[in-house]
């Protein structure tokens, strides 16, 4: 199960307390305590695994190293160790009104800083003080709560009704292996799958409503916002296209009116299981309220072969 959205517990190190000593050769007496070494501070790294916010399911509490303390003889504490979490291309780092995003793969950014660590007696001695009997604790690491939202970064979505028609587009472009079966809400998370250098999305299927949060909600509307492209399927085995389509563009809408203004394309998929006749009465009804209107069916090659001819221009473009 892929999880995309995730709450955790982050604390940087704490900075190691600094130490009280004195120099025990004879002749060089004097204050020779260590300072603490630094916490551990925490990162985030950008990786191309999309399951990697998986480790976060039962451990949700992640913590970096405390910094040494210091020792006599001049002996410094020895820093923690950074704590480098990594989370898949296309996370957002909520924490508290601050929001960050990693969008390159090895992009590493700081979110929780490491204490610094206390200073030893050495670093107190004065020309008034000669022999200071006190050091310095290391200071606390930074400690926040921060949400991990994964939107997927892909060139072309695939949505639609649920059952449209998406994931075995998906297999036939990519051969992603996406789940398919004849019923509704085949796909419970959505799937990515190469063409060439192109990055597809197959989107869950969406319902009615599923802008205010019915069905699977919310949850994968936002993994549309990063696409670049819109593939929008319709079943040709539908009596009610137009609405369809109405429907679906209306969710995304109350969404965000900036996912309407994305590049689409309108596909009538499983266009060999209903007549000819039929079929040409729902795409002119479709032509009438969208743009880009094909038939396609992925036992029809020629038609297959039209979507891979948009890809291709793509990446030309790209």
């Amino acid at each position: 199960m892929l999880i995309d959205d995730v709450t955790i517990t982050i604390e940087a190190g704490n900075g190691g307390k600094g130490a009280v000593a004195f120099n025990k050769n004879k002749m060089t007496l004097g204050p020779v305590g260590g300072s603490g070494g630094k916490g551990g501070s925490v990162y985030v790294e950008g990786t191309h695994d999309l399951n990697a916010l998986g480790q976060f399911r039962y451990k949700k509490d992640m913590k970096a190293a405390n910094g040494g303390d210091g020792k006599g003889q001049s002996n410094d504490g020895a820093d923690g160790e950074d704590l480098v979490i990594k989370v898949p291309v296309g996370t957002m780092i909520r924490t508290g009104s601050k929001t960050q995003e990693v969008l390159k793969i090895g992009e590493r950014i700081l979110i929780a800083k490491g204490g610094i660590g206390g200073k030893g007696n050495f670093l107190f001695r004065s020309a008034t003080n000669t022999s200071p009997k006190w050091s310095q604790k290391g200071l606390p690491g930074e400690r926040l709560t921060a949400r991990l939202e994964l939107k997927f970064i892909a060139d072309v979505g695939l949505i639609g009704l649920p059952n449209a028609g998406k994931s075995s587009l998906l297999n036939e472009l990519t051969k992603a292996q996406s789940r398919v079966a004849n019923y509704p809400f085949t796909t419970l998370e959505p799937h990515l799958g190469p063409y060439y250098k192109l990055i597809l999305a197959d989107i869950p299927g969406l319902i009615e409503g599923a802008s205010l949060g019915k069905g699977l909600g919310t949850k994968f509307l936002r993994h549309v916002e990063r696409t670049k492209v819109l593939f929008h399927l319709i079943s040709a085995e539908s009596e009610v296209p137009v609405k369809d389509y109405s429907a679906v563009r209306k969710e995304l809408e109350q969404y965000s009116t900036g996912l309407l203004e994305k590049t689409e394309y309108v596909f009538l998929s499983k266009s060999d299981t209903v007549p000819a006749e039929e079929l040409k009465k729902r795409i002119a009804a479709l032509q009438k309220i969208a743009k880009n209107v094909l038939p396609i069916s992925i036992h029809d090659y020629d038609s297959i072969e039209l979507v891979k001819k948009i890809l291709n221009e793509m990446m030309i473009n790209k």
